[in-house]
C-alpha cells in the first residue's frame, strides 16, 4: 500500500510502540445527550475487544438484533477503549443482567436517537512510547509543538486497510467493477470504504510533495468552513482565503471518490483526478487534509525510558498517524 509521507523532514526517531491494553488508551468525547428519550446510551469500557465484537457480544447477551445497536465510532481491539453504545430503552431489564469479563458499563443516560457513526466530538488518547532516549525527548516535544501549530496530514492509518492490505484492495476493486459479489453488506461497505481511503491517502502524499515548511494551497481547492461544516470553492486563492486557513477557520479537503460529492477545480483537480474513480457507486465524501491535535502533554519516565503522550484528535483521525509523524517513519505500510 501507499507509504505515508510527512512534512517534517527530521531524522527518524527510534522508539517502540505497542498497541495493547496498557500502552494504547482511547476515550470518546461524546455529543451532548438529551437525557430523555427511547434509547439508552451506555458508556462502555472494553479491553481486547473490537467494536464489531462488542456489538456481537451485546446482541447475543441482550437477545436483540445487531442493527438495533447504535455506535458513534469504531475502536481498536488491541487497546483499552471507552466508547458510547446505544440500545432501545425497551431492553433495560436485559441490560441490568449483562456481564462480560472484557466489558464494563461505566454509566448510562437516555437519549432521543439511536447513535450513528460520527456522533462524537473527538477522541482523547494516552499512548506510551518505549525505549525513548532522553536526548530525543526534546525533539519529540518540538515536533508536537510544530504539529499542533501547522497541523498533521489526516491520513487513514494502517488499521483502515487490514493485515492483508493488498489483498483487500484487490477484493474491493473486483467488488466495485462487478467481478466479485459479496452478500455480507457490512463487509462490502468496509472494503469499498478502504478502497476510497486508499485514493485519499495517495492524493495526500502527492499534495505533500508540493509543500516545503508549510502546506501549499491550490486554485480550485474545496475548503470546509469549520464554523458550519459547509464546503466551498473560492473563485480565487486570495489573501483572505490564505489568512482564514492560517487562522484555522477553514481547511482544504481531499476526495473519497463516489457519488454526489464536490470535486475540486483547476490546478487542484489536475492532481485530484489522478486519484478518482467515477465507477464507485457508494456515496463520495470529502475529508480534511489536515487535523490539529489539542490538549497535548508529554511525560517522561527516565528510569524506564517511557514517554507518555496525551492528546485529543478530531473524530475520524488516527492516533497512529500522529505517532508516525513524530517518528517520521511508517509503523506499518
Amino acid at each position: 500500500m501507499i507509504k505515508r509521507e510527512y512534512i517534517q523532514k527530521h531524522k527518524p526517531i527510534k522508539f517502540k510502540f505497542y498497541q495493547n491494553i496498557d500502552d494504547f488508551i482511547v476515550e470518546e468525547n461524546p455529543i451532548r445527550f438529551t437525557q430523555r428519550g427511547n434509547f439508552i446510551v451506555m458508556k462502555i469500557k472494553k479491553q481486547e475487544l473490537g467494536t464489531w465484537d462488542l456489538l456481537d457480544t451485546l446482541a447475543r447477551n441482550l437477545k436483540i438484533y445487531e442493527n438495533e445497536i447504535g455506535y458513534a465510532g469504531l475502536k481498536d481491539k488491541n487497546a483499552t477503549t471507552t466508547q458510547y453504545i446505544s440500545i432501545p430503552k425497551k431492553y433495560s431489564k436485559e441490560l441490568k443482567k449483562f456481564k462480560h469479563k472484557k466489558v464494563t458499563i461505566l454509566d448510562t443516560v437516555l437519549h432521543s436517537n439511536k447513535l450513528s457513526i460520527g456522533d462524537l466530538e473527538s477522541n482523547s488518547f494516552t499512548i506510551n512510547l518505549h525505549e525513548v532516549q532522553l536526548e530525543d525527548l526534546g525533539k519529540i516535544e518540538k515536533i508536537l509543538k510544530q504539529i499542533s501549530k501547522i497541523g498533521m496530514p489526516n491520513y487513514f492509518g494502517y488499521q483502515r486497510f487490514g493485515i492483508d492490505a493488498e489483498e483487500n484492495f484487490e477484493k474491493a476493486k473486483n467488488l466495485i467493477y462487478g467481478d466479485l459479489i459479496i452478500k455480507d453488506r457490512k463487509l462490502s461497505k468496509m472494503l469499498i470504504s478502504m478502497y476510497q481511503s486508499y485514493f485519499f491517502n495517495s492524493w495526500l502524499v502527492e499534495r505533500l510533495k508540493l509543500s516545503d515548511d508549510e502546506y501549499k494551497l491550490l486554485d480550485g481547492d474545496v475548503f470546509k468552513q469549520y464554523s458550519n461544516n459547509k464546503f466551498f470553492t473560492p473563485k480565487s486563492l486570495n489573501d483572505s482565503i490564505i489568512k482564514d486557513f492560517t487562522n484555522k477557520k477553514i481547511m482544504f479537503t481531499g476526495l473519497l471518490p463516489g457519488r454526489k460529492v464536490f470535486r475540486s477545480l483547476s490546478k487542484a483537480r489536475q492532481i485530484e483526478e489522478k486519484f478518482d474513480d467515477l465507477y464507485i457507486q457508494e456515496k463520495g465524501l470529502r475529508r480534511d487534509a489536515l487535523v490539529y491535535p489539542k490538549d497535548i502533554s508529554v511525560n517522561y519516565n527516565k528510569e524506564n525510558k517511557v514517554c507518555t503522550l496525551r492528546f485529543t484528535l478530531p473524530k475520524g483521525s488516527y492516533a497512529t498517524v500522529l505517532i508516525e509523524n513524530i517518528a517520521n517513519r511508517n509503523l506499518r505500510v
